[in-house]
């Protein structure tokens, strides 16, 4: 959903880069599992990559990728991950950029796949020329997306009943807590915060359609969800005006936003949001990601709205 929008590009720049891991410490140890090759892998919106054989030395440019790799069990096939990357801790860590991806660097990791969200500036010609093959993973645009994704990458990595094992765990993870989650006797509104320039998402958004699940109503779709690309800005004004019973902030790690920052604003300390104390700080991260962790995410939002309805 997410990085490639201006507001969220500020932040992607205040991640740290991590040290780099020079390809001949990255001996990537053989895949415990392997599934049928050669195989035909593609991903909701995104060109079909035939593998002749399992991929041994992959490199991750997208963080929801990497997450999804190592929670599928192709982590020892893993040599290098890009700086947005952070988890899990023990990616191996690199200044590769997902955002403007160098195929010279690329290639000093001898990848025979390389995983992306976007085939940037004509790379999948060019890491071609090295043979690696390029598998475009985009910004789900909904949760079927995202456990297609997961399936996908299972197939592709040699891992394919842990891919689908995966996907449907997440599936049923889901549909149990918002089955599970009391319904309030009102709907209940909410403002989500990407950065404290107020820029937001809509119900057209792939998080958006995920907390629709939930009955809450977004303050920031206005007449259109789909306009501004679902990701609008909004002013202090429009905020107050609708005076939402939930604010969630996408922006606590990267700019330290939590209730007592938010209540500080000018005239904030009225919302009712604020005033109950439902103002939910977020792991940037997980809230920003199609990964097996959108499960968390949607863990934090049914308590949100079970303490806000009751």
């Amino acid at each position: 959903m997410f990085r490639r929008f201006a507001p969220l590009l500020a932040v992607l720049l205040v991640l740290t880069g991590c040290a780099t891991r020079p390809a001949e410490e990255n001996s990537a140890a053989p895949p415990e599992s392997e599934g049928t090759f050669p195989i035909t892998v593609a991903a909701p919106g995104a060109p079909a990559v035939t593998l002749e054989a399992q991929p041994r030395r992959i490199v991750s440019l997208s963080p929801s990728a990497t997450e999804t790799l190592f929670a599928l069990g192709a982590g020892p096939q893993v040599v290098a991950v890009d700086t947005a990357s952070t988890y899990p801790p023990e990616a191996p860590h690199s200044q590769l950029s997902g955002l403007s991806p160098d195929p010279e660097a690329i290639a000093a990791y001898r990848p025979d796949l390389v995983v992306v969200y976007a085939d940037t500036g004509g790379l999948t010609d060019a890491l071609a020329k090295i043979g690696a093959k390029t598998l475009v993973m985009p910004d789900a645009k909904t949760l079927d997306d995202a456990y297609a994704q997961f399936v996908a990458l299972g197939r592709a990595t040699g891992h394919q009943a842990e891919g689908e094992s995966l996907a449907r765990q997440a599936r049923d993870d889901i549909d149990k807590i918002v089955a599970d989650t009391p319904k309030p006797a009102r709907p209940l509104s909410y403002y989500w915060e990407l950065d404290q320039t107020y820029y937001s998402v809509t119900s057209a958004t792939f998080v958006g359609q995920v907390l629709t699940r939930f009955g809450l109503t977004n303050i920031a779709d206005g007449t259109d969800p789909h306009a501004s690309g679902g990701y609008p800005q909004l002013s202090a004004e429009r905020i107050l005006r609708a005076n939402p019973d939930l604010i969630f902030l996408a922006d606590s790690k990267c700019c330290g936003q939590n209730g007592q920052t938010v209540a500080a604003r000018p005239g904030w300390n009225t919302l009712t949001a604020v005033q109950h104390n439902h103002v939910i700080a977020l792991d940037d991260d997980i809230a920003s990601r199609w990964s097996p962790r959108i499960v968390e995410l949607v863990r934090t939002v049914a308590d949100a709205v079970t303490h806000a309805g009751a």
